[in-house]
């Protein structure tokens, strides 16, 4: 359950762009029916202050979501922020197919990897930009303290 949950949040925060071209490079099979969506709605976004106040409605976040069901009768499901529809019904499929251990490595080999380096990279490039405008404070003692 917590590599099911760990890959799909790779394919949530991966750039649609990125997963579609790695999807049609896989030649995976794509034969499945959708039984809800794509469709996009909202969610409710909720906040504390100082992380343990009260929780207040911070705003809302555009999200689309997907199921779709292979002939073996698998079901994969997907959410991820924002309104690409195909990037979503493609990450449904993606799902449905991990769970047959036939496409388990070839979809790991061939899509989930190449994701996880490029978000390493982009993460290890974010650090490194903040890094660069870090500020370091320090208060110096004087001698008749």
């Amino acid at each position: 359950m917590q590599q099911r949950r760990e890959a799909m949040a790779v394919l949530a925060a991966a750039p649609g762009q990125d997963l579609l071209g790695l999807w049609n490079a896989a030649a995976l099979p794509d034969e499945a029916a959708l039984l809800r969506g794509p469709e996009t709605g909202l969610v409710t976004l909720r906040g504390r202050m100082g992380g343990g106040g009260a929780a207040f409605n911070f705003g809302e976040a555009t999200v689309t979501r997907a199921t779709v069901k292979l002939p073996s009768g698998v079901v994969g499901h997907a959410y991820a922020l924002g309104r690409e529809k195909e990037k979503v019904r493609v990450a449904a499929v993606i799902d449905a197919l991990r769970q047959q251990p036939e496409f388990e490595t070839a979809i790991e080999e061939k899509i989930l990897a190449p994701l996880r380096r490029r978000q390493a990279e982009t993460d290890e490039t974010r650090r490194t930009e903040t890094a660069a405008t870090r500020v370091d404070f320090f208060t110096m003692v004087r001698g008749e303290d």
